[in-house]
Formats: C-alpha cells, sequence, structure tokens
C-alpha cells in the first residue's frame, strides 16, 4: 500500500508539472478517492479500465480545473468483511474524500454504515438493490438505476404475451432478494400468478442447481425471468441447456443484472441462451460514446464493452465536476488517527468536506456516455429500457420502452402519446428453439367423440387435428373477448389408434396430472370433478332428464270428457249441486207451489232444478229472497266452472294427442324396466347414487341412432324404456325425432357446459367474464347456435315437455267458489230455520206441553210441510179464489147441489134455503 500511494504521488505530481507544453508550473489541489471492487470479476475488471480513462479523459478536457482526482484502489474479492477493510483503511490512512464502490449490495450495506460514521460520501454504480435506500443513507449516492426500476418492463412484457403465470428464478443475495418484492407487487397488479419462486445461492455447485432445474421440469414450468449476476447466471443457462429447458415452448427473461454483461460471458454461453430475452437501460447515441469506443477499440484491453463500465466512467467524472464545484482546498479529517490499526473503529475520523462533496454531487448534471447524468433522490433518474433478443452471437434489439409511451420500436417517434403494452409493438421475436411460434400454449385437451359431434368434432388433415364445434367455437369467441392474447393449442385425448382415450373424468384428471392446462368440451360441471380442477361459469343450460316413447292415448280419448277435472273436483261438485238444491227446496217448500207435490216428486225436483242451471234451464221461478240470493252466487259458480271446463276440453282435444309411455322414474324403476344414458358420461353415476337405479339396469349408448332404435324397441325387445341423458343433447335428439318422443319427468340440476383449467389457475376469472360477455350477446351466441343447430328439424313447441302430474283442474283451483257458494246456502238455510222455529215453537210448546221433544220435532215437520198461508204468494191467490166463487154464486140455481171443484183441491156446497162452504184440507 505504501508503495503504490508513494507511485501514485509521484504521478501526480508529473501530471501537474507537465499537463500542458509551454505553460508555467501551477500547483493542483490532488483529491484522493478509493476504489473498492473485486478486480478479478468481469464488472470489477471492465470499471478499473474505465475509470483510468475516464481520469484521463476528463483532465485532457478540463486542464484548467485546480483540482485532481486521485484513485485509491483497493481489491474487496467477493467478500463482505474485506470490503469493509479496505474502505476502513481508505478513510483512515488515506483520507480519501469519498469512495467509489464497493461491487456488491451486499458489501455495500456495510460499507454505507462507515460512510455515515466518517460522512465520507460512498458513491456505488454496481449496487442495485432496492433494499439500499439513499433516502435512508445520506451519505450513500447510486450513479446507477435500482433494479426496481425494470419490474414495469417485466410486467409489461408478460402482459402483452399473455402469460398468466411466471417463475423467478434469482439468487440468494441481496442482490438478488431485493427486486423480489417489488416484482411480485407488479406482476400482482396484472393478475398474474407466481406459483414458485427459485431460489439458488451463489455457493450452489452444478448438481444442486441441477437439481432445481428437474424440479421446475417436473412442475411444467415454462416462463422463467432470471435476476442473477454474470457468474451464476452463466452457469445456469449452461445447465438449462443441458436439461433440455432451452427448447421450444420456453420462455426466459432477463434482468439487468446479466443483461448488461452479455458480452463478456463467452460463447459457450452465449449459445445457451438462444432466444432469451433481455431487458437493459437504453443508451442513448452520442458523439463521445462513438469517440470513446473507437479509442476503447484502439487499446484493444482484454475487458468488453458493457453497462456497468459506462456507469464507472461517468462516476468519475461527476466527481472530478463535484470536487472542482465544492472549492476543496487543503481538505482534512477533523479527528486525528489515535491507531495505525485498520479495525479501530473508535480512531474514525470525520471528513471536513464529504458533506460539501455530496451536496454538489446531487446538483451535478451532465451528459455523460450512458446518457443524462443527473440524480435524483440520490440516485440515477430512470431513463428508457431496450429489449433485446439472443441469436446466434448478437444481441437483437426488438423495441423499447418508456415509461410515458410503453413499448415502441423507436423512442424517437413523438407521434405516439398513449400508452401501450401491446406485443405488436414489438418485433417478433425468436424464441428457445429457433421458433417465433410463442412459448406456453395453453394446452386443451379436447375428447374424442363418435356422437353428437355438433358440440365438439375432431378431424384430422395431414396428421394435424382441426377442432370444431359448438363448445369450440364458443372457446374461440371467449379467447377473442379476453383483453389479452391466449395462444392455446388443441390435443385430442386419444389413444394410438386415434380413439378416446378414456372418459370425461379421466380426462379432467389429465390438468392434474399437468398434461393439460385446461379442458374444452360439452364438459359438465359437477361436484367431484371440482375436487381437482377449476370450473368456469357455465356456456350452456343444465339439467338432466329423460326421454321416452310417445303414443296414441287411446285408452283415455272414450272418456276424455271427464278428463278436464279432476275425481275430487267432480265429487265436489256433485255434491254442490245436491245441496244447492236441497238448500232451494227447503227454503221454497212452504211459499212456493212449484217445490210441492209429493215425495218423490219433490226428491226429483231437489235434483233436477240445481243441475238444470248448468243450462241455465230451470223453469222454477222463487219467490223467496233467501232462495234468489242463494241462486245468484251458485249461477255465478257454475258460469266458473262450465267455462273452466270448455276451455280444458278444448285444449286436450286440439293439442294433447299422444301421451308419454312412461311420465316418471318411479314406475320405472317399480317395474324393473332397462334405461339408458350417454357412453362416459356422468349421468351413469347419477342414475345410480341419487336415482337408485340398479347397475344391471342401465345400457350404455352414444348415438342419437342408438338411442332411437332403444327407445323404439322398448324394454321388452331389448331396448329400454327412457334414455337419461343432460338437456342439450336431449333437445339435440328431440329436433330429429320429435314425432315420437318427448321430455318428461321432473329435471336434475347439474351446473351445465363449463371449460375446465388447473386448480388456482388465474385464468378462470378472466374466462369466466368473457363467457358472459359472449353469451349475453345473442347476435354472438345465436350465430354460434344455428351455425351447428339450425340445420335440424324444430318441433312444434320443442321446449315444452310434458308434466308427469296430470293436467286435470283440480279442487284446489276453484276451493274458493266452492267456500263462498257454501256459506252463502248455510247462512241462508240457517236464517230460514231460525226463523220458522221462532215462529211455530212457542204455540206447539203451549198447546202440548205433555208431549215429549220429539214428538214436538213431529209436529214441526208437519207444520214445516203445511202450505204458509201467510205468504204474500198464498194471499194473492186467495184473493183470485174468493172473487171467483162470489161470481159463481150469483149465477146458480137455487135448491141444486153443485159442486164446484178449483185447483186448490176443495169443495164447495149448496143446499135449499142456504149456502154452507166445506173446505177439503190439502193432503199435500
Amino acid at each position: 500500500m505504501a508503495n503504490q500511494k508513494q507511485l501514485i504521488s509521484f504521478l501526480s505530481l508529473l501530471l501537474v508539472s507537465n499537463w500542458v507544453w509551454g505553460e508555467p508550473l501551477m500547483a493542483k489541489e490532488v483529491i484522493p478517492v478509493g476504489v473498492v471492487l473485486d478486480l478479478n470479476s468481469p464488472v470489477g475488471r471492465v470499471a478499473e479500465s474505465y475509470m483510468s480513462m475516464a481520469l484521463s479523459d476528463f483532465y485532457a478536457v478540463n486542464d484548467n480545473y485546480s483540482t485532481r482526482l486521485t484513485l485509491f484502489k483497493e481489491d474487496s474479492g467477493d467478500d463482505v468483511v474485506a470490503a469493509a477493510s479496505a474502505a476502513l483503511d481508505l478513510m483512515k490512512n488515506e483520507e480519501v474524500q469519498a469512495i467509489i464502490g464497493p461491487q456488491t449490495s451486499a458489501q455495500a450495506r456495510f460499507v454505507i454504515e462507515l460512510g455515515r460514521k466518517a460522512q465520507v460520501p460512498i458513491i456505488s454504480f454496481s449496487a442495485t438493490s432496492p433494499s439500499l435506500s439513499p433516502s435512508q443513507n445520506p451519505f450513500f449516492l447510486r450513479t446507477t438505476q435500482d433494479d426496481s426500476a425494470q419490474v414495469k418492463v417485466i410486467a409489461g412484457i408478460v402482459k402483452a404475451f399473455g402469460w398468466r403465470e411466471i417463475v423467478p428464478i434469482y439468487e440468494d443475495t441481496d442482490y438478488g432478494n431485493g427486486l423480489i418484492p417489488y416484482l411480485m407487487d407488479s406482476l400482482q397488479e396484472i393478475d398474474t400468478r407466481v406459483p414458485y419462486r427459485s431460489v439458488i445461492p451463489p455457493s450452489s455447485n452444478n448438481t444442486e442447481i441441477i437439481e432445481e432445474l428437474n424440479k421446475l421440469k417436473a412442475n411444467h414450468t415454462r416462463i422463467f425471468v432470471v435476476h442473477m449476476t454474470a457468474s451464476l447466471g452463466s452457469k445456469l443457462f449452461v445447465l438449462a441447456k443441458n436439461a433440455e429447458m432451452m427448447s421450444e415452448g420456453y420462455a426466459w427473461i432477463v434482468t439487468e443484472g446479466l443483461s448488461s454483461l452479455l458480452d463478456p460471458v463467452g460463447s459457450k454461453v452465449m449459445d445457451s441462451m438462444q432466444g432469451v430475452l433481455g431487458i437493459r437501460p437504453y443508451i442513448p447515441p452520442s458523439k463521445h460514446l462513438e469517440d470513446f469506443k473507437r479509442k476503447w477499440e484502439r487499446n484493444l484491453t482484454s475487458s468488453s464493452f458493457n453497462l456497468f463500465g459506462l456507469w464507472a466512467y461517468d462516476t468519475v467524472w461527476a466527481l472530478a465536476m463535484a470536487v472542482e464545484k465544492a472549492g476543496i482546498v487543503h481538505s482534512s479529517f477533523l479527528k486525528q488517527n489515535a491507531s495505525n490499526r485498520n479495525v479501530d473503529l473508535a480512531a474514525l475520523r470525520i471528513s471536513e468536506m464529504g458533506a460539501r462533496i455530496r451536496n454538489t454531487i446531487l446538483n451535478t448534471k451532465f451528459q455523460g456516455l450512458s446518457g443524462n447524468f443527473h440524480l435524483v433522490k440520490g440516485q440515477l433518474e430512470p431513463s428508457a429500457f431496450e429489449l433485446f433478443n439472443v441469436i446466434g452471437n448478437t444481441e437483437r434489439i426488438i423495441g423499447y420502452w418508456n415509461r410515458h409511451i410503453g413499448f415502441s420500436q423507436n423512442l424517437n417517434h413523438t407521434g405516439e402519446k398513449e400508452y401501450s403494452t401491446s406485443k405488436d409493438k414489438l418485433k417478433q421475436p425468436i424464441w428457445p428453439g429457433y421458433t417465433t411460434e410463442q412459448p406456453t400454449k395453453l394446452r386443451i385437451g379436447v375428447p374424442i367423440r363418435k356422437s353428437f359431434e355438433e358440440f365438439l368434432k375432431v378431424e384430422w388433415h395431414a396428421d394435424k387435428p382441426i377442432i370444431s364445434g359448438f363448445s369450440s367455437d364458443v372457446f374461440l369467441a371467449v379467447q377473442h373477448a379476453l383483453p389479452f392474447p391466449l395462444p392455446h393449442e388443441f390435443i385430442p385425448y386419444m389413444n394410438k389408434d386415434r380413439q378416446s382415450n378414456g372418459t370425461y373424468d379421466e380426462l379432467l384428471y389429465q390438468i392434474k396430472i399437468q398434461k393439460y392446462d385446461a379442458v374444452v368440451g360439452d364438459i359438465t360441471i359437477v361436484a367431484n370433478r371440482s375436487l381437482y380442477v377449476d370450473f368456469t361459469l357455465p356456456y350452456s343450460e343444465s339439467g338432466v332428464s329423460m326421454v321416452v316413447l310417445v303414443k296414441d292415448d287411446e285408452s283415455k280419448n272414450f272418456w276424455i270428457f271427464l278428463k278436464p277435472l279432476s275425481v275430487n273436483l267432480w265429487l265436489t261438485i256433485g255434491a254442490a249441486f245436491i245441496f244447492t238444491g236441497l238448500v232451494i227446496w227447503v227454503l221454497e217448500h212452504r211459499v212456493n207451489t212449484d217445490f210441492r207435490g209429493p215425495p218423490e216428486q219433490q226428491l226429483g225436483l231437489i235434483l233436477w232444478f240445481s243441475f238444470s242451471t248448468l243450462a241455465f234451464a230451470h223453469r222454477e221461478r222463487v219467490v223467496n229472497n233467501w232462495s234468489r240470493f242463494v241462486l245468484i252466487i251458485w249461477i255465478f259458480v257454475v258460469l266458473i266452472l262450465t267455462q273452466s271446463y270448455t276451455a280444458s276440453l278444448t285444449s286436450m282435444l286440439t293439442v294433447e294427442r299422444l301421451q308419454p309411455t312412461f311420465v316418471d322414474v318411479n314406475g320405472i324403476k317399480k317395474n324393473g324396466y332397462f334405461v339408458g344414458y350417454q357412453k362416459a358420461s356422468f349421468v351413469k353415476g347419477l342414475l345410480i347414487k341419487q336415482l337408485g337405479f340398479d347397475e344391471s339396469k342401465l345400457k350404455p349408448y352414444e348415438t342419437p341412432e342408438e338411442y332411437h332404435e332403444a327407445l323404439l324397441n322398448g324394454t321388452h325387445n331389448g331396448g329400454v324404456a327412457a334414455i337419461f341423458d343432460e338437456i342439450p343433447y336431449i333437445k339435440f335428439f328431440l329436433a330429429k325425432y320429435c314425432s315420437r318422443y318427448t321430455m318428461v319427468g321432473p329435471t336434475y340440476k347439474t351446473d351445465g357446459f363449463g371449460f375446465a383449467f388447473r386448480q388456482g389457475s388465474p385464468l378462470v376469472p378472466y374466462i369466466s367474464r368473457a363467457i358472459l360477455n359472449v353469451t349475453q350477446d345473442k347476435d354472438k351466441i345465436g350465430a354460434i347456435e344455428r351455425k351447428y343447430f339450425s340445420s335440424q328439424t324444430t318441433c312444434e313447441d320443442l321446449s315444452t315437455t310434458i308434466s308427469s302430474h296430470s293436467s286435470s283442474l283440480g279442487l284446489d283451483s276453484f276451493g274458493g267458489l266452492f267456500l263462498i257458494a257454501g256459506i252463502t246456502s248455510m247462512v241462508s238455510l240457517l236464517v230460514y230455520v231460525f226463523k220458522f222455529f221462532y215462529s211455530h215453537w212457542p204455540a206447539l210448546s203451549h198447546n202440548n206441553t205433555a208431549n215429549s221433544f220429539w214428538s214436538k220435532l213431529v209436529e214441526m215437520a208437519k207444520s214445516f210441510d203445511q202450505r204458509d198461508l201467510s205468504s204474500h204468494t198464498f194471499k194473492s191467490k186467495e184473493s183470485s179464489v174468493h172473487d171467483s166463487l162470489h161470481s159463481h154464486s150469483r149465477n146458480s140455481i137455487e135448491g141444486s147441489d153443485d159442486v164446484v171443484k178449483h185447483n186448490d183441491n176443495r169443495s164447495f156446497s149448496s143446499r135449499h134455503g142456504g149456502k154452507s162452504i166445506q173446505g177439503v184440507p190439502n193432503s199435500s
């Protein structure tokens, strides 16, 4: 160290005394500056060369400056303690006014504390971890961007290519761990899932790295973000290529730390990184940069051109400007050194000019090799980024990212105002495997069907599957409705003979074992399947029902006139007719001659009168007001009943020509008939577990033609009594055979057809929302339905099923009417009976006190059977009779006995010498 100090002092003196020819010797203020780097690393070697050139170039341009920087270099290696020890030695023994470095974030964390204690600015161009904050450490300055500046670019790339899952691979250091929280937040904003984080310690050997890569490969992970330094990253990509993870279907993104050092990694590493996408800060072209490149090439140094070297170069320029502007003369430390031991922290002195240098650097602005140099909050202001693609031994620029406009192919284009993350703004990348096919296409399994191909059909063209059908078209419409691209490929679930490789349940299980990423088809959403997959919202109607053969209803046509009303309603109507006739008879018997006569005649009158009201053909008039009240209500009831009966019978005669052979499941199970279901469908489990069918009574079928034949043969001829299937299939079947079959019975709830994805897939909510958009767009979903189903014959009222319940009108439909009529009749009857007893019981009790109660009731019955002569109807008749008698008497011959008979069954006798009238009581 002493020899190095003497040599640097001699060179500085020589430089100052002979700076410009012909000029007098001028005294220059030498400012000692420490440099702490790993001089054996690519970054350290490049930075050392760049800083030496920066010092030479700066003072060649600014030879009139009164200050001169002198660099004291310390090799810290990759050791945190060595870096801290080197910095402490420079502060104590060399009294440096600033330290450039250290190289890594872990080393910087300790050196920053020493700088704070000594008030010496620690200026790093390579410690990029966001966990090191200049705002929290006032004497820490970062002349580069921190790693968090690139997470927006990474998220933009992920969003542009529609990747919904990504795995970060990073080293277990301050540098590696510092980026991850920011990256996770940025990916969360675009709803991209991070199923796994691969952490690799820097000390990992090849075996340990291979083991981690195999784990990633077994998990079928395809998209990676690599955040590592060049040494560990180079080893990772060589091993990844050996593990066949740099082939088609994979995508790799490298962050700034590795992409800024691609030049020195070597041809072997470059060969293993073919197809990798890289992100690094954009360096704007300038004359100064071009001149520097030419000078660098002339020197033919062993170090390569990279970004860290440019930042180191600009750091020296910024520090040289700052010490000149600060006007530092004879700077010293305020506290004397009490010990020569390098580890004596207590004797660490405080820099007199450290704060002034720090403040001056913060205000320094100039156009450097790396672009505009301007520190914002203690670190370099973020600039644009360039995206490149590793192809061969070169880096092909595919686009740029700017925080104002997003992606573009030209940063100089000023016409774009809108922020864009579309991949159309980038050039086509060449992915691993030398292909332009985007990695991580969604691997979508599709079933192989022999029937109902309108839902999904797999055809082959030049050994390539062509998928069509209602389900696939709905999926494609949903894909177009997504806010991001969703590259995919359909993979038929087949065996070597191109036949179905199993049931739908087995197909869905392939998602769980990660053979497929999703399954598209006529997949029904049921509970047991949701144990290992996640379903989207359904895109079709749901439910399982049964279809049966229909036949002419010859057995019921003969008595069809009875069917409009149920048995209970017929009995109730009959009882109501009889009750109403009886009430009318009671109310009219004593006051109306039409309701009198022999008992058999009165019984017939009771039935005749009430039933004749059906056609409003009753001829007997009623004279009692209570009878009229009852009759008004009853005629209203009869009107409602006749109209309802007529409407129901008309409907049956004109519509219901056919009847199903079976109307419910219970009848089929009770008779032990066979039933059919669609082969490889979940309906078999529903029939056994939920409906209780014996498995021996179940027959699988595949095509609508097989359905037709089985139902036509019937259960006694090798066929079945009913076919159970999902409603979409049944509707399609009925569209072909609507005149022979019908859908009956209840609908057993299912959730319809949906698309299946791996559990926890971030695509499910997006697909579900897109399904809603498609299915609620009647034009869009209607066009798809017409494309596949409109060619089938449409049955009249196909959507209407025959209910398993009777279509007859029941008593509950007219209960209110009968209640009103009954109450009216009963109230009228009770009022009449009460008035009769009230007027006749006292007189009967007074004249026959010795008679028993039952005798009195008999007398009351006899009294009820007599005419009520006090009624106005009989009074008017008596008056007419008497007038007729008087007129007849005057015209008769005296002495003769004449007998005159009248309609009231009474006889009148006349004798000589006087008149006598003898009344013959009415027997009726």
